[in-house]
């Protein structure tokens, strides 16, 4: 088994069975996985914002930054690999609201609303999720199942 670490502002895909994805801390940050069951490969971005509008320059260093220029990036990687759009599972996790606690922000909501807006325009939904909530999450992938858990203090549990 290779454990990939994913970054925060950062993507991995693989197609190797043996490979577990998998990202730390997620708080107001989104970490969502896609997997094809088929084509078995799959991806983990770990984003930080929604929209890239605020600092294209940062954007284009690392798209993996931002939902609108790091999902599409996911997407178009793991299509390259094999993968085809309506076989996709997605699922996210993150999307809390930690040092937010007013909802001045809503960072976290409005990343997960982003997310669901990018996978409505190309045809696609979320299959599960955990996301809101005040905790913060470790997500994991595992390429030879497709298998997703969602860790937290208070358990493992599987998406």
């Amino acid at each position: 088994m290779s454990l990939l670490v994913v970054g925060i502002s950062d993507l991995k895909t693989s197609g190797d069975p043996s490979d577990v994805l998998i990202t730390y801390s997620l708080g107001s940050c989104i970490g969502a996985t896609a997997y094809d069951p088929v084509a078995r490969v799959g991806g983990m971005i770990h984003y930080m914002l929604p929209l890239s509008q605020i600092s294209p320059d940062k954007a284009a260093m690392r798209p993996a930054m931002f939902a609108d220029t790091g999902v599409p990036a996911l997407l178009s990687e793991l299509l390259a690999m094999g993968a085809a759009k309506n076989r996709l599972i997605i699922k996210a996790v993150g999307g809390a609201q930690l040092m937010d606690h007013h909802k001045l922000f809503n960072i976290g909501e409005r990343n997960f609303l982003i997310l669901r807006k990018i996978l409505w325009k190309n045809n696609m939904l979320i299959k599960a999720s955990d996301v809101g909530g005040l905790i913060s999450r470790t997500l994991r992938l595992e390429l030879d199942t497709g298998r997703v858990t969602v860790k937290t203090s208070q358990g493992e549990n599987e998406l």
